[in-house]
């Protein structure tokens, strides 16, 4: 099975990349299955519709994605390309735990089968900007970011799976912190995550980002088996044609060295596994 389930398009306001032209790609490159995972990022960003005025930044609209041509777009290539390859409709929530209320709203609102709990911001602070860790020190951001995903898990249950665990080592400028620091935070999360039918997704991008672990890292992803952990999807984090299913054979080699025989795809919000 080959899948990728973290995929951006033009819907998504980093990401120019048409959504049929993704679908062409996938295809192409003998994909068996995709889902579509656009940012929805409440706090910063606003709804096309919402009447309040879209910020711009370096001439870019910061908003979220038309829901309605969303759906409507993903219906169209089902329809077009569907005995060619299955084709998921999700989203990326970028959340935080002043923007559950907006989500839940959503999520009523489609038909979704899958969904990434993704934090991007905390307090409305972007990690990429380093608005976040400004101020702070690498113990203070490295705990307050780990505290947000805890609250949101305890608190938010239409989800499928984390999406990219330890982003924040992405943007850390000053370094990987050791992971024995943070293990207490991460352990209640997995274990939340767990208890709650729930899981995690490895994020190929850290092959492109030129980091030094897998994202989540494998200390991360040996935590979560061992807490009994079985859910997981391979997701590229695609925002252009180079990164659409990027290193899932390495990434799949990687977690069954760990131990892990499988990975999951979603229909209706259900796992579906698949051997490695």
């Amino acid at each position: 099975m080959f899948a990728d389930y973290h995929v951006h398009t033009h819907f998504s306001d980093d990401s120019t990349y048409p959504m049929e032209d993704v679908v062409k790609d996938a295809i192409y490159m003998g994909m068996d299955e995709i889902c579509f995972t656009d940012h929805v990022d409440y706090g910063i960003k606003v709804d096309w519709d919402s009447g309040q005025d879209i910020i711009y930044r370096a001439g870019e609209p910061m908003a979220n994605v038309d829901y309605p041509a969303y759906a409507k777009q993903i219906g169209i290539l089902r329809k077009r390309y569907g005995n060619q390859i299955t084709i998921r409709m999700g989203m990326e929530f970028g959340m935080q735990m002043h923007t559950i209320p907006q989500f839940e709203t959503l999520y009523d609102r489609y038909p979704f089968d899958f969904i990434i709990l993704s934090v991007h911001q905390v307090e409305d602070q972007e990690f990429w900007t380093q608005d976040f860790q400004r101020g702070r020190t690498q113990q203070e951001y490295n705990e307050r970011y780990y505290e947000e995903i805890l609250n949101l898990v305890k608190n938010y249950q239409h989800y499928s799976v984390l999406g990219h665990l330890d982003l924040i080592v992405r943007y850390d400028e000053k370094g990987v912190y050791p992971f024995e620091s943070v293990k207490s935070y991460v352990e209640e999360i997995l274990k939340e995550v767990i208890r709650n039918g729930k899981g995690i997704e490895v994020n190929t991008s850290s092959y492109r980002y030129g980091l030094s672990d897998t994202t989540p890292s494998r200390e991360i992803l040996r935590l979560y088996r061992e807490l009994g952990g079985r859910i997981i999807t391979l997701g590229s984090d695609s925002h252009k044609p180079e990164h659409l299913g990027a290193c899932m054979d390495e990434t799949k080699e990687v977690l069954k060295s760990i131990g892990f025989d499988s990975f999951c795809t979603y229909d209706k919000m259900q796992p579906i596994f698949h051997a490695l």
